[in-house]
């Protein structure tokens, strides 16, 4: 049995840092894990995946075999990897880890927003799987932008359907209070529309509102954990949080 977890989120969130912390973390820890680069554009990554896509899919090659531009190419290779899912699914296989961590495209639209990236995610097992989510810290820190990362993370769930793990990411990067507003903000709507009133005007303090009531009206909660790839923080309780929602609290490999 191979666990999956898939880390996705906005361009410049962390994904690929993120991947070669937590699996440094739980090597560390003698969990039996492995990773797969889905992002066929990555030019390089702070880890060597043990299964990589960009050797079935490279940009450069479909740029000059159809003559397509840099996001073009990105497109077409998002598709594309769905039509190679047999190949990635006998190399899972004969790696056997206990846990798979998955580094998705730079771009979250080209893996969340296509047809093929739900295909690929529930194509390649039928074995338990979670969904890791990025909130950008230094983005987040303001309110708009936090319902706004909300937004994106609900129409996440709603493509995958899956349980999701919400990470606030590069946590060193934004001062003590920041985060400690983020993260009330993510255990209280009362705080976080406060600071929509406090913070923002017109327009946006309206919409904002009326996206942050949407969304708890769909019984949605957002509970963060704050992670930094950098210090290592939070990558116990991210860990521990995997193992709840494949094991039940226990250890992913014995």
């Amino acid at each position: 049995m191979v666990y999956m977890a898939f880390i996705i989120g906005t361009a410049g969130s962390g994904k690929s840092l993120l991947t070669s912390a937590l699996v440094e973390k739980m090597r560390q820890e003698k969990q039996n894990v492995a990773t797969l680069n889905l992002d066929p554009g990555a030019i390089s990554l702070p880890y060597s995946p043990d299964i990589d896509v960009r050797e079935h899919i490279t940009i450069d090659n479909l740029m000059e075999e159809y003559d397509l531009g840099p996001n073009g190419a990105l497109i077409m290779a998002a598709d594309l990897i769905a039509s190679r899912i047999e190949q990635i699914k006998s190399e899972i296989e004969e790696l056997d880890p206990d846990i798979l961590i998955v580094d998705t495209p730079g771009q979250m639209e080209l893996f969340a927003f296509r047809v093929s990236g739900p295909f690929i995610v529930h194509a390649l097992s039928d074995e338990p799987k979670a969904i890791i989510y990025l909130f950008d810290s230094v983005f987040s820190s303001n309110p708009l932008n936090y319902v706004s990362n909300m937004f994106l993370s609900a129409a996440v769930y709603i493509r995958f359907l899956l349980p999701q793990i919400h990470v606030l990411s590069k946590c060193d990067l934004v001062s003590k209070s920041e985060l400690e507003a983020m993260l009330e903000w993510s255990e209280s709507p009362e705080a976080l529309e406060a600071a929509i009133d406090e913070r923002l005007d017109d327009t946006k303090r309206l919409l904002s509102h009326n996206v942050n009531q949407s969304l708890q009206v769909l019984g949605l909660s957002f509970p963060l954990i704050p992670v930094s790839s950098k210090t290592n923080e939070g990558l116990i309780e991210l860990s521990g949080m995997l193992e709840r929602i494949f094991k039940g609290g226990e250890k992913i490999t014995y």
